[in-house]
């Protein structure tokens, strides 16, 4: 029996999630049968240089050890649209940990044994690894991620800086953060009749099928990707990456289907990372607090193979009224693996520093921090000069200084005290972009009365069946329960990945559109049906045309009590509040979700997330989870996430903004100007862990 509809907004539980919880959901690495081949790919040793000499015949003695591809004997690809893909089609190393062979065999234990027998020899060239802010090969870009320009003057910051009564000029460093989705990058690849399928743990299916038709030179109905359950992406899914070439490749080459899926230590060489960002903040003021310069520079690396600059000063473009700005990027080719998307790439790496300088401006200024940021509310967008089609911060704000108990807070550093411990409160401001591509979708009415809906959306862990069940429900006047969602299939009306915050907007509004269209052709039929049903599709091909004449944007603020160790250095973060402007909100509980886990995930940034570059090998020594510390459990006490009612007509037919990363974006920044409250001591460079952090207390 159907329930009575349920309003966009409802708490509405997650369709898939006993499917999940009781094992039911197949991910791409558990879509085996039987002759299934295992692959084990074996990385480069050297941090540059070529192969020489590739020895297979002790992996192929192995027990169970079925074939051995290298440059010499692989399937030839069309060069690929993204370099990362070109695996095993030359001699070339590019950095270490690049895929210099794929052993195929019987099993994943035999895989790897196989793998470890293969015996590569190579002619090394020198190396560099190395970023620092005067390297001799740094460059400004054209453009930086996301198609941004990756220089952006107004005025002139420099003459307003040296004339400003009260400023900050500060440095601010980030190493290398790397994306650890619960399931490894896996792709399981089966030829059949000449037509290829491919089970791959990805955030667009319909990305990847592009990608592998142009580089196998295949027609597009000649491959089918499935991505139907993808355990976690934070943007390292979101392109293909080069397991789910190898993986088509090696099923071609052997005629039998392949599964391969990566250990997590090849992980940070081979899926992508946030880049390392060296950065440099100056900001000039009056003595009233009112900004009259803000200048972000930003150096950062990429690889020899692909660039891919961080767009981390991008924020400081529309973050706050300023007569005179400069945003810049700087960016060196390395020796090094390539950087990609991470969870609010450019945001959460460039508000760090943007929002740890403004916390060091209300200091110099003896300003209340929230009052600081209110002071410096633009009109309209600083870089721009269009309308914000909403912009709600101050609301923020204020709401979360309410909620968090802010306004008693004793603004001297280092004055609280429990025991051994120091006690301290920060805030930050969070932005993110408003992001929608073009999106189609199917809708098909059954004569029972039941819907059923296709959209080859991705839900990477994120809730994306129940709201796009909720969206068609409600414009159907229908219970969520009646509308069946197919996602996660190529096959699908094609859709975009899953990805800066945009697939709920980009999906949902197909879905809306094909749904409306339906109810008018239900209409026309006057409730009799066909034996088949009623099927409508739509694009949102025009409405996604143009770009309208407005800044859209989430807003957001942060606030964080942390207690400093006075004895060890050790920070704990005690409560961590945020309060967000993002449009309607599809569904309470699973945005919810979105801004905890994208908190939490900020606490990481903050405190414990950490890698390093060795100089020598060229990789990055943190490979696994035993030496990258994410948070557990015991770090994060209290977390609350709260949002402000914002109706914004500029946006979708929704009225929704993304949500899955502003969440992360001020975070790190409002842990960090909480431990300088409680410490008196400010650091500048993540994460804060004790070894940091005791040489500044007394």
């Amino acid at each position: 029996m159907s329930h009575s509809p349920q309003p966009l907004g409802a708490p509405v539980v997650r369709r898939e999630g006993r499917d999940k919880v009781t094992g039911r959901a197949r991910y791409a690495a558990e879509h085996t049968g039987p002759a299934l081949l295992h692959g084990w790919i074996v990385p480069a040793t050297v941090p540059s240089g070529r192969v020489t000499a590739i020895r297979t015949a002790d992996a192929l003695a192995l027990p169970g050890v079925h074939t051995v591809l290298t440059h010499d004997n692989a399937p030839k690809l069309n060069e690929p649209d993204d370099p990362i893909l070109a695996v095993l089609q030359n001699d070339r190393v590019p950095h270490r940990g690049w895929p210099v062979a794929l052993v195929l065999a019987e099993s994943t234990e035999a895989a790897r044994a196989g793998a470890a027998a293969v015996h590569v020899e190579y002619s090394s060239t020198a190396h560099d690894v190395v970023l620092t802010v005067d390297h001799a090969g740094l460059r400004v870009p054209d453009e930086a991620n996301g198609g941004f320009p990756g220089l952006r003057e107004r005025g002139d910051a420099g003459a307003a800086f040296d004339a400003a009564p009260v400023r900050i000029d500060a440095a601010y460093t980030l190493g290398g953060l790397h994306n650890h989705p619960m399931e490894p990058h896996a792709s399981t690849a089966v030829w059949e009749d000449g037509h290829l399928t491919v089970h791959d743990s990805s955030q667009g299916s319909s990305t990847v099928r592009d990608t592998l038709v142009q580089a196998l030179g295949l027609g597009q109905d000649a491959v089918t990707v499935v991505s139907e359950h993808v355990g976690g992406g934070f943007g390292s899914k979101g392109t293909p990456r080069p397991q789910v070439v190898l993986a088509a490749m090696a099923a071609r080459h052997t005629g039998l289907p392949v599964t391969l899926a990566l250990p997590r230590r090849y992980m940070a060489a081979i899926v992508g990372h946030r880049a390392p960002t060296l950065q440099r903040v100056r900001l000039g003021a009056g003595r009233d607090g009112v900004l009259t310069s803000v200048s972000h520079e930003v150096v950062t690396q990429t690889s020899r193979i692909k660039e891919f600059v961080e767009q981390a000063a991008v924020p400081a473009r529309i973050m706050y009224a300023s007569p005179h700005s400069r945003t810049a990027h700087l960016v060196v080719p390395l020796d090094v693996p390539s950087p990609s998307w991470m969870r609010a790439p450019g945001e959460a790496s460039g508000m760090y520093a943007l929002e740890s300088a403004m916390d060091e401006l209300a200091n110099a200024l003896g300003m209340d921090p929230v009052e600081l940021r209110l002071r410096n509310e633009p009109r309209t967008e600083p870089d721009s000069g269009l309308p914000f089609s909403s912009r709600n911060l101050a609301r923020c704000l204020t709401e979360g200084a309410r909620l968090f108990g802010w306004q008693g807070r004793d603004p001297q550093p280092a004055t609280r005290e429990e025991g051994p411990w120091l006690i301290g409160t920060g805030v930050a401001s969070a932005t993110y972009p408003v992001l929608v591509s073009k999106s189609a979708a199917s809708a098909h009415a059954a004569p029972d009365g039941s819907y059923r809906i296709g959209v080859n959306a991705t839900d990477i862990g994120t809730g994306a069946r129940t709201v796009l069940a909720q969206i068609a429900a409600s414009v159907l006047e229908a219970p969520p329960e009646d509308v069946t969602i197919d996602i996660g299939n190529s096959d699908l009306p094609t859709a975009p990945l899953a990805g800066g915050s945009s697939g709920t907007a980009s999906w949902g509004s197909a879905v809306h559109k094909a749904s409306t269209a339906l109810r008018a052709r239900l209409a026309e039929h006057g409730g009799t049906l066909p034996p088949e049903g009623v099927t409508v599709t739509a694009d949102t091909g025009e409405e996604t045309e143009q770009e309208p004449p407005y800044s859209r944007h989430a807003f957001g603020a942060h606030f964080a009590e942390v207690a400093v160790d006075s004895l060890t250095g050790e920070v704990r973060v005690r409560r961590l509040l945020g309060v967000y402007a993002a449009g309607r909100i599809l569904n309470s509980r699973t945005a919810r979700s979105q801004f905890i886990g994208g908190m939490v995930m900020g606490l990481g940034m903050a405190l414990t997330e950490g890698s390093t570059m060795d100089p020598v090998f060229g990789d990055y020594t943190e490979s696994d989870l035993a030496s990258y510390h994410v948070p557990s459990c015991a770090d994060v006490p209290d977390v609350q996430a709260h949002w402000i009612d914002e109706e914004d007509p500029h946006l979708n037919p929704m009225g929704s903004k993304g949500i899955g990363e502003i969440g992360i974006v001020g975070t790190a920044a409002a842990i960090g100007n909480a431990v300088r409250h409680a410490t008196g001591a400010r650091l500048r460079e993540l994460p804060l862990t004790p070894d940091k952090v005791l040489p500044y207390l007394p």
